[in-house]
């Protein structure tokens, strides 16, 4: 089923991008942006057969007219107004009175109107206009008309929109490719009182209109095709390459080079890059602390260990040698001590080392840190305190100390505290535990009456396996974690947690803990 589901991601278009590097990704999206653009190409073929059409209809209107005009005209003056006719509207006139008789002809009256360029003849410019009119032509798949000849014989008979336009009494044209490429329109029309008129025009005019607009259209596109390789160059270097090597790094540092490897922070970006970038180089800082720390712990953990293991090895090599009742007894009596220091340090090493972890999975909720306390101290009344120690909580109002957590991992943080300092108080010393709020922080003191702690040791007792014990304490009694595990409990809620001298000439110290309020 897994296989199944993960084939399935596999396939269609998101397996085909995921072969694609981001930089060839936004390369291809810009190159359809350039593709959409040339498309404009084929408007142009699409605007030059509308122009070409409305030219055809111009021309059949035209020579409407003129077959009005030649019909009231004299005979004799109908050569004549035939030149003047195409003069006016630069094209070529014939009357054909029909079989194989040649033609009335304007321009036997008049000067030409229009030439038909050879293009041998014409400035190389040209010709690369003409071979990109063939390329475009080909691409967009335009129709090609057939090329104008003036016929050998010219008669009635060489036209065939001059003989349609006999046949039916409507105008007919027809378009023909000059040998420069230009359109050649005719239009015949039946004349009034006998004969068909025929129109010929070379419509260059057309020519240069269109290649007016594609040579815009192509600045446009050369100028997009720049401006789009310049953004893809500039996304790639701005985006692919920061990624690429925030990749590298990371893949280092999964290999298990965290400490060779410096992720790039990239100060000077603010956007989201530069966000990733300083977040995964904080990240790489904390795993190389964190695995520099649990190296040290491991080191820690095989010291604190290989001493106790040490005393009992040695009282059980010893036991077989001695004979003495009461010298096997006080063996024994080590041998379950040892037993007993090392049941404690396991049990609060395995607590240390998976503090951590269960606090990143515990779902915290909203506690009444006073009645919580309040509990604490009543047990610890009931258990008993040693030395005559006594104990009292200044309960605060109810619901006046209330904060977001783990109510168990909160409960295992103050009662370290309070068995430190029942630890370090004098026989029939005192021990004042109080809660309070200050603005949005509910404040917890432990107070006791001991000899307080150094002002040079009061970061390092937080430090796992380093411990201050009183004098006259039983070795191997503590196992220096309890303010450790204490510590990562309230920075594990969001708090801190210091040590201090008592106010004023009071002795004994003071361990505070400062944990943000609940919102109400």
């Amino acid at each position: 089923m897994v296989s199944a589901i993960v084939s399935r991601r596999n396939d269609g278009l998101e397996s085909w991008l995921g072969r694609l590097s981001l930089t060839a990704r936004i390369l291809a999206v810009n190159i359809f942006a350039l593709i959409v653009l040339a498309g404009g190409f084929f408007y142009l073929d699409s605007y030059r057969s509308q122009l070409i059409e409305e030219r055809t209809d111009q021309a059949e209107t035209e020579v409407q007219m003129a077959a009005r005009a030649i019909a009231v005209a004299p005979t004799a003056n109908r050569p004549r107004l035939l030149a003047v006719l195409g003069q006016a509207n630069e094209s070529r006139f014939r009357l054909y009175a029909g079989g194989n008789a040649p033609p009335v002809d304007g321009w036997r009256a008049g000067p030409a109107t229009y030439e038909l360029r050879d293009p041998a003849s014409e400035q190389w410019q040209r010709h690369v206009a003409r071979a990109l009119d063939r390329a475009i032509d080909q691409v967009v798949g335009a129709d090609v008309p057939e090329p104008f000849i003036e016929p050998a014989r010219d008669t009635l008979g060489a036209w065939p929109e001059a003989l349609a336009a006999n046949r039916t009494g409507h105008a007919q044209s027809h378009v023909r490719r000059a040998p420069d490429r230009t359109p050649v329109i005719s239009a015949a029309t039946r004349v009034p009182g006998g004969g068909v008129l025929l129109m010929t025009t070379n419509q260059r005019d057309v020519v240069r209109t269109v290649r007016a607009e594609r040579f815009w259209l192509g600045i446009v596109l050369l100028g997009t095709a720049a401006l789009s390789i310049f953004l893809s160059v500039f996304l790639a270097r701005t985006i692919a390459r920061p990624l690429r090597r925030l990749a590298i790094a990371a893949h280092r540092v999964r290999l298990g080079r965290s400490r060779e490897v410096q992720v790039p922070r990239l100060p000077a970006r603010r956007d989201e890059i530069g966000t990733l970038a300083r977040a995964l180089s904080d990240m790489s800082q904390a795993l190389r602390q964190r695995i520099d720390a649990t190296e040290a712990f491991a080191a820690d953990v095989a010291h604190e260990i290989k001493n106790p293991l040490a005393s009992l090895r040695s009282a059980v090599d010893s036991l077989d040698l001695v004979g003495d009742a009461e010298l096997r007894q006080k063996l024994i009596a080590i041998i379950r001590n040892d037993v007993g220091r090392l049941d404690r340090l396991i049990t609060d090493i395995s607590e240390a080392s998976r503090m951590d972890a269960q606090l990143s999975r515990a779902r915290f909720e909203t506690i009444d840190l006073g009645a919580m306390i309040e509990l604490l101290v009543a047990a610890r009344d009931e258990r008993g305190l040693d030395h005559g120690v006594r104990l009292a909580f200044a309960r605060p109002n109810r619901g006046s100390a209330l904060i977001f957590g783990d109510g168990h991992r909160l409960a295992r943080a103050i009662e370290n505290l309070v068995d430190n300092a029942i630890s370090f108080s004098p026989p029939g010393g005192l021990v004042q535990v109080a809660a309070t709020r200050d603005q949005d922080e509910i404040v917890v003191r432990v107070e006791d009456e001991g000899p307080g702690v150094p002002e040079h040791a009061r970061e390092a007792i937080f430090n796992r396996f380093h411990s201050i014990r009183p004098e006259g304490e039983e070795f191997g009694r503590h196992s220096g974690l309890g303010l450790a595990i204490a510590k990562a409990i309230v920075e594990g809620h969001s708090g801190k947690i210091y040590v201090s001298d008592r106010e004023g000439d009071a002795q004994g110290a003071r361990f505070t803990i400062r944990i943000p309020a609940a919102q109400r």
